[in-house]
């Protein structure tokens, strides 16, 4: 921090968006923008460079993304905190994010007050939740414990995922069609759903399904 100003550095590789939030902060008489970046490589020059309090990163950029960058920053240059601004509000993101290190996860709907408020508190080591952020990891928290797949179950998904209709899985992976149909019952049960392809998006979602 200099002459009490926080020293922020923006990175979102959406030259527009990045504008955005430089124009929307430049009236915080408390924050000064020390630079911008459209891609995390550039973002860790702009640290290693300038030092900033807070670096507001997005998620999906080109070169190294959002969670690739939180992780580098928090591994080399620990005093700086990373608070995550982006659109995607998925528990997965939302989840490696965390676990890569960022000190606050906000959505680009965020007013003005709100954005400087939680630059203020992330500086202050203070972990930042935008609020739908907050209620969805509330409601996760609340989920009974996650049940895994066995092995057949996440072959029958990951074919399922592929496109295949149940005789076709069955084919796959030599069992009778009838027991297709049981193993997807089983799997519906398991992850509270009523369809094959919110199935697997669900599976993905809880990291129990991993595709390339």
């Amino acid at each position: 921090m200099t002459g009490g100003k926080l020293r922020v550095i923006v990175v979102d590789d959406h030259t527009v968006m990045r504008a955005g939030v430089v124009a929307l902060l430049a009236s915080e008489t408390g924050i000064e923008i020390v630079g911008e970046a459209g891609d995390g490589r550039a973002a860790l020059g702009l640290v290693e460079r300038h030092d900033p309090d807070v670096a507001l990163v997005d998620l999906r950029m080109p070169v190294l993304d959002g969670v690739a960058t939180t992780a580098e920053v928090v591994r080399c240059f620990p005093r700086t905190r990373v608070l995550i601004l982006t659109t995607y509000d998925t528990d997965a993101e939302i989840e490696r994010a965390v676990e890569a290190g960022a000190i606050g996860y906000l959505l680009k709907d965020t007013t003005r007050e709100q954005l400087a408020d939680a630059i203020h508190a992330a500086a202050r080591g203070e972990t930042v939740l935008a609020p739908r952020v907050a209620e969805r990891l509330v409601a996760r928290m609340r989920q009974p414990a996650q049940i895994p797949l066995t092995a057949r179950e996440a072959d029958v998904l990951n074919a399922v995922a592929d496109g295949l209709t149940n005789a076709e899985i069955g084919r796959r992976l030599v069992i009778a069609e009838a027991t297709v149909k049981t193993h997807l019952l089983r799997l519906f049960a398991k992850l509270d759903v009523n369809d094959r392809t919110r199935a697997v998006v669900v599976a993905m979602e809880r990291g129990l399904l991993h595709r390339p």
